[in-house]
């Protein structure tokens, strides 16, 4: 029998006394409960209306009703494990390779970032027998032991640095190492990894990987500058490396330009290794693992199985087929272009305007908006994107931060995000932005009127 709907509250009463403290929650003062969702609007217990522009997992929109229906005549009929031939697996790889290049044509299911990622760990080993990985500066590759450790954004707050594990500064253009004014930022970001290749060799250590998110999130919605992975790629490969490309954040045709990510580095750059996640099964636990036969092979060749007992179910193959399908009926890479860009447009326009917009930047519909305290120096605003978060939120826009300042607002939406959502957004942020600074003035005012 099912239960009568509690209340918020008691809803949030109930949390803190059963669910771990570390699980957090959005807006922990005053935290949102969400009942349901559809397309890109989250609805409340009291039916109110929140415009998502952060969910990247439910790539193709909330409750999309093919992958609904999809996973609920699939779920009918069979789901079992791998072991069993069934045309979905099949099918659903047959599908990808149709959207990769032609190298990376061997697939292996999972489900989760997580244990994809920590399975292109193993691989790359494996095929390697090296054992080092280099990451970038504030990267974050999932949550379990083997990729904390190769995530700075965690291990700084917990054990530290492992000496296997070498950082990459981030190709971040804008407040990185190498900004926009230098000459050749591609190089100069490439021969840092060449460079701490060179002091691991002399510590007679050997790279195994280098693992990148394609376009970095948590770094602060970074979009590295094209050439960059190529350069990278020349001097682990020449160090009997593989190169990673995690794409489970921003892969499925995000970046709207292509399909994924690493693409936007040019047509001749291809990882050795993509790990795929959160949008491929749009809130059903999917992941994916695509390598080369070279790398598949040296994997089985320990004979030891790999074995995943719900990964590549028939259920999951479902959903991951309708999602592709959904893409392409809708096509959503194109909208994602073309409302990206709008909104992009109408972002720069307030930078213009709003001097605590330091920078612009995005590909699709991944744009990182970033906050600064003093155009010059580019301090990053912390506080007050905490503020604007908040008073977005009051105004039925759910939207969150990242970057190490925490001062990057991140747009991730449902791909199904519109024209109109993006006109809305911008001008609700313009709004609060005008407010803000007005109260500054006037409490500079007050300030002043006191001495």
């Amino acid at each position: 029998m099912r239960r009568a709907q509690r209340s918020r509250q008691e809803t949030l009463s109930l949390r803190r006394q059963l669910i771990g403290s570390s699980c957090k929650l959005f807006y922990p003062n005053d935290p949102l409960k969400i009942v349901k969702a559809r397309g890109q609007y989250m609805y409340d217990e009291n039916g109110r209306q929140y415009l998502d522009c952060i969910n990247n997992v439910a790539h193709v929109g909330h409750c999309h009703p093919d992958v609904v229906k999809a996973a609920h005549e699939q779920n009918q009929l069979l789901n079992t494990n791998a072991r069993y031939l069934h045309d979905n697996l099949t099918d659903y790889a047959e599908r990808l390779s149709e959207k990769l290049p032609e190298k990376l044509c061997t697939f292996y299911f999972l489900n989760s970032g997580s244990e994809a990622n920590d399975l292109a760990l193993r691989m790359a080993r494996q095929f390697t027998k090296h054992k080092d990985v280099i990451v970038l500066d504030h990267a974050y590759h999932g949550h379990l032991t083997s990729l904390i450790d190769i995530s700075p954004y965690k291990f700084r707050n917990l054990e530290g640095q492992k000496e296997w594990v070498h950082v990459a500064p981030v190709p971040d253009t804008y407040r990185g190492l190498y900004r926009e004014d230098h000459e050749d930022p591609v190089t100069a970001y490439a021969n840092e990894v060449k460079d701490i290749i060179k002091q691991a060799h002399k510590k007679g250590r050997k790279i195994a990987a280098f693992f990148a998110e394609s376009l970095p999130s948590v770094g602060g919605q970074i979009i590295p500058p094209e050439g960059y992975f190529q350069k990278v790629a020349e001097h682990v490969h020449k160090a009997g490396g593989v190169f990673v490309a995690d794409e489970i954040q921003v892969g499925f045709g995000r970046v709207g330009k292509h399909f994924w990510a690493f693409q936007l580095q040019g047509e001749e750059f291809i990882p050795d290794i993509v790990t795929m996640g959160k949008p491929i099964g749009n809130g059903h636990p999917i992941a994916c693992v695509a390598t080369t036969k070279e790398i598949a092979e040296a994997f089985a060749a320990t004979g030891v199985e790999y074995f995943n007992t719900f990964g590549g179910n028939p259920v999951s193959c479902a959903i991951g087929l309708a999602v592709l399908d959904v893409i392409e009926k809708e096509q959503l890479q194109v909208h994602a272009t073309e409302v990206g860009n709008f909104l992009m447009k109408l972002l720069k326009e307030q930078k213009l305007k709003h001097p605590i917009i330091g920078d612009v930047r995005g590909s699709g519909l991944f744009i990182g908006v970033d906050l600064v305290k003093d155009q010059a120096k580019r301090t990053p605003a912390t506080e007050e994107a905490e503020y604007l978060i908040t008073r977005l939120k009051e105004e039925y826009i759910l939207l969150s931060t990242d970057g190490p300042g925490r001062n990057v607002l991140k747009f991730k939406p449902p791909m199904c995000f519109t024209m109109e959502d993006a006109k809305f957004v911008a001008d609700t942020i313009d709004k609060l932005l005008t407010d803000m600074e007005r109260e500054h003035l006037n409490q500079e005012k007050t300030s002043t009127g006191s001495t």
